[in-house]
């Protein structure tokens, strides 16, 4: 029988085995968020409200427990793993209190004596999630399609079999009526079935743009919506008159959040001429004093790669671009000893073309660019297929104007890229389509049905 495996980047022992779905299962289990659906549906928002925020009072309650499971199998440092943990709970508490409001309906003027668009659930909906923040991106699909009257399938990354379950049981455990959420332990070769499954509605995605676009391919063959959230190569613009200091103390903070495995983390810095040697230098002492180590020692600040192979990837992405030219002023060399570390890596004098520049890199690596002015390092950024997320440093107007210019689906003047409940999230380009978090996320998997009551006016 094949079976989902854990292993703790930390030391490479395998921690936690669990059976994979068979088709059997699979069917099983969609069929009962179709059948929990028409139940569902008919709840009050009251209702769906209560269970959201008697889930997230059980993620706080045992907040520990649920950081140890990330920091065990993807090596999440246990002090972001409780912020990621107290970030799950508060989307859930966000739509419970939010969503009758977002879905409220939208009286248009028409000939009709009284006409309005009403935004109705669509069944059951599929999300295939990450490993990176496990806990997050759970929350982040379910609690607005649980809250919008959907019901849930979540099909977790194989290696976090620990988080998906405890995800699974803090719904059942909170009173969820069956069928309403449920984790389906499939492998990736099976995850056909499940979306062209006719009981499943649409599909929301989070990961690669190679796996997005094979998951929309086969959505859009059974004609059913999905919303991508994929892969980024994030500028982040650093222009001459930004406050320089809290421009390095924030994109280095960005580069390294989840040991820099982030999609919407600083991935290409573009700094300005005239203050290049200056930021580089005050970028180069922030990170060289960060602590990399055993994420469940609280003094960790990076923890390791989450797999050998992500590793060896980012590896050869740095040994590429320094073999084509770029300078590495910090790291750059697997260390010896058990576990998938990698070391905080600072690259300048990083070129168009080269591999850090063409590829996501994702892991605790810097990459640094010069720009002659505004305009090239307006170019430089936008020189990407990918378009997820980005950051201006400079004056608040000047940043704001940049952004209108930037393409990409977020863009943060003078603050860290983040995501929130009450923004929408998401890319254009090879980034994928669609948005989730706040109205706009919730607006994605809904019938926005028109209805038309008469008699006609005249």
């Amino acid at each position: 029988m094949t079976s989902l495996i854990a292993t703790d980047p930390t030391t490479g022992d395998v921690i936690r085995e669990v059976p994979a779905a068979t088709a059997a299962d699979i069917d099983n289990v969609i069929g009962r968020a179709e059948d929990a659906y028409n139940g569902w549906r008919r709840t009050a928002f009251a209702d769906r409200a209560e269970l959201l925020h008697e889930v997230s009072g059980r993620l706080r309650a045992d907040s520990d427990a649920y950081a140890m499971l990330m920091t065990e199998e993807m090596g999440k440092p246990i002090g972001e793993a409780r912020g990621e943990v107290a970030k799950a709970a508060w989307a859930a508490d966000h739509y419970a209190e939010h969503a009758a409001d977002y879905l409220s309906d939208d009286v248009i003027e028409s000939d009709a004596a009284r006409s309005y668009v009403q935004y109705l659930p669509l069944g059951p909906i599929l999300g295939i999630l990450p490993w990176n923040a496990p806990f997050w991106l759970a929350f982040r699909f379910c609690a607005p399609a649980l809250m919008a009257g959907n019901t849930c399938v979540m099909k977790h990354d194989p290696h976090v079999p620990g988080c998906a379950a405890a995800i699974d049981r803090v719904f059942r455990e909170s009173g969820a009526p069956e069928g309403v959420f449920a984790s389906l332990p499939a492998t990736t070769a099976d995850v056909e079935q499940a979306i062209r499954d006719p009981r499943i509605r649409a599909v929301s995605f989070t990961g690669s743009d190679r796996g997005g676009a094979a998951v929309a391919a086969i959505a859009g063959s059974e004609i059913k919506p999905s919303v991508l959230e994929l892969g980024g190569s994030d500028p982040c613009i650093v222009l001459a008159d930004a406050d320089l200091e809290q421009a390095a103390n924030v994109v280095a903070l960005s580069r390294i959040i989840n040991a820099g495995q982030s999609c919407i983390a600083a991935k290409r810095i573009i700094v300005e001429s005239a203050v290049h040697d200056e930021f580089v230098s005050l970028l180069r002492e922030r990170l060289a004093a960060l602590v990399v180590g055993d994420p469940r020692e609280e003094s960790t600040q990076i923890g390791p790669i989450a797999r050998p192979d992500l590793r060896d990837r980012l590896h050869r992405q740095v040994t590429e671009t320094v073999a084509a030219g770029a300078q590495c002023l910090l790291g750059g060399q697997i260390p010896s000893g058990e576990g998938y570390f990698y070391p905080v890596t600072l690259l300048t004098d990083v070129q168009p073309g080269m591999t850090a520049c063409v590829e996501e890199t994702f892991g605790p690596v810097a990459v640094v660019m010069r720009a002659a002015d505004a305009d090239r390092a307006l170019a430089l950024a936008n020189a990407t297929p990918y378009g997820l997320a980005a950051s201006v440093w400079s004056t608040a107007e000047r940043g704001e104007a940049l952004a209108r210019e930037v393409v990409a689906g977020q863009v943060a003047v003078n603050g860290i890229v983040k995501t929130d409940p009450r923004l929408p999230s998401g890319g254009v380009g090879r980034s994928g389509y669609g948005r989730e978090l706040g109205k706009a996320g919730i607006h994605e998997f809904v019938n926005a049905q028109q209805v038309w009551v008469g008699p006609k006016r005249d």
